[in-house]
């Protein structure tokens, strides 16, 4: 929870809208939804407090990206399918003691997994 209000904070700070937190259906998940320019962007969060597993972005795998398309389709769904520009950002959020949180934003990190078309 604080990597992604963290998240959000950052991504206000460079033009990003946030529009929901933590949208959820059954089907999957999204972090944040926000908007950037006139691209709607579905934002997964990542948080860690160092690299010894990975990047924090490695952990959203093909499966994960499965479910956060499919959550991402169902927000397009209730707002009735608009002919709209989306895609899917990874923010990393690296917490170090005693350090001010570091961020890096992966725009357009992966596409709309298969086998799901918009």
């Amino acid at each position: 929870m604080f990597g992604e209000n963290a998240a959000a904070s950052f991504l206000q700070g460079r033009g990003y809208r946030v529009l929901v937190r933590r949208y959820r259906i059954k089907a999957g998940e999204i972090d944040l939804v926000c908007r950037h320019g006139e691209v709607l962007v579905f934002v997964e969060v990542k948080t860690r407090s160092g690299t010894d597993f990975g990047r924090p972005a490695e952990a959203v795998t093909p499966e994960k990206q499965r479910r956060i398309s499919r959550a991402a389709l169902g927000y397009l769904r209730l707002l009735g399918n608009p002919p709209i520009i989306f895609r899917f950002d990874i923010v990393e959020v690296f917490l170090v003691a005693g350090e001010h949180p570091r961020f890096e934003i992966i725009p357009g990190a992966f596409e709309l997994a298969e086998p799901y078309i918009y």
